[in-house]
């Protein structure tokens, strides 16, 4: 991904195979080689869904609920469904 901007208010983008966009979704941040902690998911939102799977989206940057400083981050997405509640780890975003 290319950097992002500290001062950029963008959604971020990530696609879950399988989802239907119903589903509850939330995203966290964290330093690379962390994982996620409770108080670290936002919700997040669909954006679109086809056969394969889902968008999931959420707004970082100023003015969000999701303020991150420059570093590099792995995104991480939850999918809280009937039954299962994956937590699957979605790239880095670079932040400067």
């Amino acid at each position: 991904m290319e950097p992002i901007s500290s001062l950029s208010r963008p959604y971020v983008y990530s696609v879950i195979k399988g989802a239907s966009g119903s589903e509850v979704v939330e995203v966290a941040f964290t330093n690379l080689g962390a994982e996620p902690i409770e108080t670290d998911w936002r919700t997040a939102e669909w954006a679109n869904a086809t056969a394969e799977g889902a968008r999931v989206r959420i707004l970082i940057g100023p003015g969000s609920s999701v303020v991150l400083p420059d570093g590099t981050y792995l995104m991480w997405v939850r999918v809280t469904g009937a039954v299962e509640r994956p937590v699957i780890p979605c790239g880095s975003i670079p932040i400067t």
